[in-house]
């Protein structure tokens, strides 16, 4: 049918600080999921249960079959354990991260801050030494994660909009994806406290 949405990856702040590994993590959970949503819509109907017919051919049919709608048990499945378990993930990925920005424990702030104490008592001319700026106090890497953090919640904001828009072109559904999302949380939430209780 579809591919699984991303495993969370082991949550450490060593993970939040690699940048690259960071967006290497939301690239792939969206590439699997949320770039290839008409693929995984066209997964999910239902194939012609009287076989091929030949008249169909005849004519040209305008329409493609992105109108066509889809069994709705079929959708509802996809967004409850695909679609919606992915944008968690990457929900709680990013909020673990974002504390990890606002948290002053970062582990090489002791030996940053040691090393600037050194280069700020350095006096240099950049017109004799153009590699001067080096020494230059750099962006913290709580800030610099910070940044990552808000504008990676800025492009999951578009790309939640435009793969609900397709979800709900071809499921029918009317809520907006926001909503949708936090009704699955609460039938989570719940289903975990009957579950327990």
């Amino acid at each position: 049918m579809s591919q699984q949405p991303s495993n969370k990856p082991g949550l450490t702040p060593q993970f939040c600080f690699n940048e690259t590994a960071l967006r290497d993590f939301l690239r792939l959970s969206r590439v699997a999921i949320d770039d290839s949503i008409i693929q995984n819509l066209n997964a999910l109907m239902t194939p012609a249960r009287a076989g091929f017919d030949p008249s169909s051919t005849a004519e040209r049919h305008t329409q493609t079959s992105r109108t066509r709608p889809i069994d709705s048990e079929a959708c509802q499945g996809f967004k409850d354990n695909i679609l919606f378990q992915s944008w968690q993930t990457r929900s709680d990925v990013l909020a673990y991260c974002a504390g990890v920005a606002v948290n002053p424990e970062d582990p090489d702030l002791i030996a940053r801050e040691a090393e600037s104490a050194k280069d700020r008592e350095r006096v240099v001319d950049e017109r004799l030494d153009p590699y001067s700026g080096r020494f230059f106090p750099r962006e913290a890497r709580t800030e610099s994660l910070a940044n990552l953090i808000r504008n990676e919640r800025g492009v999951e904001g578009i790309i939640r909009a435009r793969t609900w828009g397709l979800v709900t072109e071809r499921c029918g559904d009317g809520a907006g994806w926001q909503d949708a999302l936090d009704t699955w949380r609460a039938t989570r939430v719940d289903g975990r406290d009957r579950g327990t209780g």
